[in-house]
């Protein structure tokens, strides 16, 4: 890989006539072909921290400005128009990832685990990982690079962002045994510890501060650090009070997340039951 990425470092300021050749083409499908088999990623667990891979971005973003405008059809049902360095990925049943018929789709250059459901319609965009036994609901996004653990569920239109640019910002990560409710949105580069609990409507954002009601503390990102939910944080949509000006006066509040708990037996009972689907 080591190579791979020098190549893409090199090509990163390069002309039009160099990304049209042919040997930077077959880099490239190199490249992507590595993403979609999961051998790179955007980001990684490395001794316990979450490491961002620039060039992979970079890698990325190359495809795009390489890429020509493409239909892609089916039949005459379906027919769309993208380019053509990211077609829509064609799976086998060796894949043993379930797509439910319904208007789902991946792109080329995302990686998904052996055992992850789709639910139609979802949309897995290019860089995305997502690891196996992982169900991803109906009108629900995983989003450029974003990164999904294991036996992750995604309930119906929760929305995992994509971080694309800059390079070097932290993708949305999500990580194992993360139950996200419906309607949820998790943005910014925001890091979701394993077995944490999302409540249907909750929102996370990088400039959203998170209140921990059972340590009786504030949760913020900071300038070099996304958003941290902690690992078992069962967090739902809460609101806070403005305390001056005419907000104050008339009674206005701002929505803001809220820890009320960590996961413990009742919760798990609760949500058990979803692994009959698999």
């Amino acid at each position: 890989m080591r190579e791979l990425e020098q190549q893409i470092t090199k090509l990163s300021g390069a002309t039009a006539e160099t990304l049209r050749s042919r040997e930077t083409r077959d880099m490239f499908l190199k490249f992507r072909d590595e993403l979609t088999r999961g051998k790179i990623r955007a980001a990684s667990k490395e001794n316990g921290a979450w490491r961002t891979h620039e060039w992979v971005k970079r890698g990325i973003l190359l495809g795009f400005r390489m890429g020509e405008l493409q239909a892609f059809d089916d039949g005459s049902v379906l027919s769309f128009v993208d380019k053509d360095t990211f077609p829509p990925r064609r799976l086998k049943v060796s894949d043993a990832i379930r797509v439910v018929p319904g208007g789902s789709s991946i792109r080329e250059g995302a990686y998904v685990a052996p055992g992850v459901i789709c639910m139609p319609p979802m949309y897995i965009n290019v860089g995305a990982y997502v690891d196996e036994g992982t169900l991803v609901d109906s009108n629900a996004l995983v989003g450029s690079c974003a990164q999904v653990g294991k036996r992750v569920h995604l309930s119906a239109a929760a929305q995992i962002g994509g971080v694309l640019e800059p390079v070097n910002a932290s993708p949305v990560i999500i990580e194992d045994d993360v139950l996200i409710g419906g309607n949820c949105g998790v943005y910014e580069g925001t890091l979701v510890g394993s077995r944490a609990v999302l409540g249907a409507g909750t929102i996370l954002t990088r400039s959203t501060p998170l209140y921990d009601l059972v340590n009786e503390k504030v949760i913020r990102a900071s300038t070099d650090a996304p958003l941290v939910i902690p690992e078992n944080a069962v967090v739902v949509p809460g609101s806070r009070a403005i305390g001056k000006g005419k907000a104050a006066e008339w009674g206005l509040s701002l929505y803001t997340p809220v820890i009320v708990k960590y996961r413990d037996e009742k919760t798990d009972t609760s949500i058990e039951l979803e692994h009959l689907l698999r």
